[in-house]
């Protein structure tokens, strides 16, 4: 079998170009590496590919839950592994594309086995939250488990409350449940390109241009016809994705437009740059810039060598 390829990168990078590219030239079967993108009714906001994307390159593991719905990195470890084989099962070579780290670490490293969210407990590390600030949470968990904090962003409520939250259940901090997480037993191998762009400001111009496109085809409609869903809040997974949560309270009138627009474009940015941080600090990946070289033929390049090897 041949490895698995993975395109990773941060947000507007050019991820599914390369995708669509690579489908028109090898038989692949691609499978999303996106956390909000599993989400149905979620499509200008997550940048999904559309219609005539999936008509060329069908993407996997898309529209697979209601927002009312969770999904772990647990969960993806179980789908994408059933993809992979399926892709295998039918000749084809299985290419993960997405930009949600988190996954794509539980896959190739191994996940421990955390415990289930409890929805009393988030709410009321919601409502403390509301009350202190999250940085103030942030705090609290650094006094139990530091390692957790120090990669942990001040200002992330949703990972800053999934460790507490963990360790409140437990007892045992998060790090710790990860320290003990065995490997996975399946027998695959990963080869891994990272699309890391050398000029920030020109990323940040993309995302500029990517958050204006989304506005204009409709991204506020999109948040207010799923304010409208029975049972979907703010707390729910989904509508705190970059975006979502911003124009959600937008729509609460916690901010006017212009700010909460602005908003979403500094949370937007600040995701790419957490996204970049991790890419850097995996040194067994292949690194393109995909704002000056042609990344897709790049990995073409390698997708070949690979295909010859089997042959």
């Amino acid at each position: 079998m041949c490895p698995v390829v993975c395109v990773m990168g941060p947000t507007a990078s050019g991820k599914t170009e390369i995708a669509v590219a690579l489908a028109e030239r090898f038989d692949i079967s691609i499978i999303s590496v996106d956390s909000a993108q599993v989400y149905r009714g979620m499509n200008i906001g997550t940048a999904k590919p559309g219609e005539s994307v999936q008509a060329v390159a069908p993407h996997r593991l898309i529209d697979i839950r209601d927002p009312e719905d969770s999904y772990s990195a647990g969960d993806f470890v179980v789908d994408a592994t059933r993809e992979i084989a399926s892709a295998y099962g039918l000749g084809r070579i299985p290419v993960l594309v997405g930009g949600t780290m988190l996954y794509f670490r539980a896959l190739i490293d191994g996940i421990a086995t955390l415990p289930k969210a409890n929805d009393q407990l988030r709410a009321d590390l919601d409502a403390q939250a509301a009350d202190l600030g999250w940085p103030n949470l942030h705090r609290r968990l650094l006094k139990v488990d530091p390692a957790a904090a120090a990669r942990i962003n001040p200002n992330d409520g949703q990972r800053i409350q999934r460790a507490l939250e963990v360790f409140e259940i437990s007892g045992i901090p998060l790090s710790q449940w990860h320290a003990e997480a065995d490997k996975q037993s399946v027998n695959i191998k990963f080869l891994k390109f990272a699309l890391i762009p050398a000029d920030r400001s020109r990323l940040h111009a993309r995302i500029q241009s990517r958050l204006d496109s989304m506005l204009e085809l409709g991204f506020l409609n999109e948040v207010e016809g799923l304010m409208r869903r029975p049972g979907l809040t703010a707390r729910h997974a989904s509508m705190r994705a970059v975006g979502y949560r911003q124009f959600w309270e937008y729509f609460e009138n916690q901010f006017d437009l212009d700010t909460a627009t602005f908003r979403a474009l500094v949370a937007t940015r600040q995701l790419a740059k957490r996204q970049l941080t991790w890419l850097r600090a995996d040194k067994e990946l292949i690194a393109l810039d995909p704002l000056e070289v042609p990344a897709a033929d790049a990995i073409s390049t390698s997708i070949e060598g690979l295909l010859a090897e089997r042959r």
